[in-house]
């Protein structure tokens, strides 16, 4: 009998529990625990039962390897030695130079600190040879003034490699500004040679038979013959880029005085192998005017001129004595709207007649054209 009431009494319990279990809906997350116990039965061990949905859930990940241990180097953090800041140099000019001449060590100010930033820009080498093209389509707009203080410029800081080159057909006077060298040969000696110059035996010593060295600014000078008529001066294109070629083998920079016939051949071949155009002016209204004409025209001569005009740099010399500071200011605030930059030379004897040398000119001056070669360098 006992035996009997235990059936009875469970079975019911189990199919009612059963039931519950399977109208009770659970949650996906969890875990359904119904211990079935019978009424005065013994307890039974729980039963757990799994939902469908818990029971596809993913297992649960293995554990992650142990992660390899730090080596004691990696554990011990000390800064470099090799990465310390660096240190502005002390100011060496003017008052704060002066006093640190005395033992005082005081920073630079604005003026020489933006100094030190051009000297830094002219400095620089680039891969590659560049070509400057110095144009005006007037005469004495200061172009041959403009090609060789640039070239004295980028060879003071930045080192040998630097040639300027007269590229004019009707009488330039790039030569007779420079030192000459122990010979008299120009560009039209060194252009039966072009061959083999550019051969693999051939030196860059070689070019000093043809090219006059300026022994204090450490620059080169490739002259043409002012005694010819201009006739007798033309080259053709293919000349130009033989005598190009040579130049870019053996000079990192390459600053080219050029003629004032804008439909030379020589001129234009010279503006298809210029990375940068620096068009040189006076104060006077003729030669500014023309300096923007022909910015204007390159505008319109084909897209890669276009981009010479509107990358170029404009250097606007002082040769009158008698020019106010409100003439310069003129041309220069009419020339920001088409060059990219434009920089102001101050009045300067040493630039009126006779050889020029950077070293000659006053400081104003000397820093002047070191601002005109670190706005060129920005633009290479």
């Amino acid at each position: 009998m006992a035996d009997a009431h235990n059936d009875s009494g469970a079975g019911p319990l189990r199919r009612r529990t059963s039931a519950a279990r399977r109208s009770a809906p659970e949650p996906e997350s969890m875990v359904s625990e119904v211990p079935l116990v019978a009424s005065d039965g013994p307890v039974e061990a729980p039963r757990y039962h799994r939902g469908s949905a818990a029971a596809s859930a993913p297992a649960p990940a293995p554990e992650s390897a142990p992660a390899s241990p730090v080596s004691r180097r990696e554990q011990r953090e000390r800064p470099s030695f090799l990465q310390q800041e660096r240190r502005e140099e002390p100011a060496r000019t003017g008052a704060r130079g002066m006093l640190n001449r005395i033992g005082f060590s005081l920073a630079p100010g604005a003026a020489e600190r933006a100094v030190r930033e051009d000297e830094l820009l002219v400095s620089q080498h680039w891969p590659g040879p560049r070509t400057i093209a110095v144009v005006n389509g007037k005469g004495g707009a200061g172009k041959t003034p403009t090609t060789v203080l640039l070239s004295a410029v980028f060879a003071r800081f930045g080192g040998a490699g630097v040639l300027a080159w007269d590229n004019n057909q009707t009488r330039g006077t790039l030569g007779w500004r420079t030192d000459t060298g122990p010979h008299d040969r120009t560009l039209f000696e060194l252009l039966p040679e072009a061959d083999r110059l550019l051969g693999a035996g051939a030196q860059s010593a070689d070019l000093a038979h043809f090219v006059h060295h300026q022994a204090r600014e450490k620059y080169d000078v490739l002259r043409s013959k002012p005694m010819r008529l201009a006739q007798e001066n033309r080259l053709r294109s293919a000349d130009i880029d033989a005598i190009h070629a040579v130049a870019a083998k053996y000079y990192r920079l390459i600053i080219i005085d050029s003629g004032n016939d804008e439909s030379d051949p020589m001129w234009l071949r010279m503006i298809d192998h210029a990375d940068q155009i620096v068009v040189a002016t006076t104060t006077r209204d003729d030669h500014a005017e023309a300096g923007a004409l022909l910015l204007e025209a390159l505008e319109d001569r084909d897209e890669r001129s276009a981009r010479l005009a509107r990358q170029s740099v404009v250097v606007v010399t002082q040769a009158d004595p008698k020019a106010t500071p409100a003439d310069v200011d003129q041309v220069v605030t009419g020339y920001r709207d088409l060059a990219r930059e434009v920089v102001a030379i101050p009045f300067d004897h040493e630039m009126v007649d006779g050889h020029l040398r950077l070293g000659a000119l006053a400081p104003a001056s000397q820093t002047a054209w070191l601002a005109a070669g670190a706005a060129v360098a920005r633009g290479l």
